[in-house]
């Protein structure tokens, strides 16, 4: 199922995975990433977690919501979620 061999996006997809339908927040992934260690260490895998988002969501393997619309990864301004591309 994942393709993938990039860390950041294997905690994407795994994230997703698990919740089936449901977005995620990037920053759920970013804690996945660094081990969910405590205070905010995690904080430094959110760009490479936001980076992968991006190319996923160029791929067409997820998309990127912005006020719970999708948004072309280029319009993805301040909060987003993440969820699998919907298939008809």
């Amino acid at each position: 199922m994942n393709a993938s061999s990039d860390p950041a996006e294997l905690a994407i997809l795994n994230l997703l995975a698990e919740r089936g339908d449901k977005s995620i927040c990037p920053t759920e992934a970013a804690r996945a990433l660094a081990g969910h260690p405590e205070g905010d260490k995690w904080r430094g895998s959110l760009s490479p977690v936001r980076l992968a988002a991006f190319r996923l969501a160029k791929a067409g393997r997820i998309e990127i919501l912005r006020k719970g619309k999708p948004v072309p990864p280029e319009e993805a301004r301040g909060v987003i979620r993440l969820r699998l591309t919907k298939l008809d």
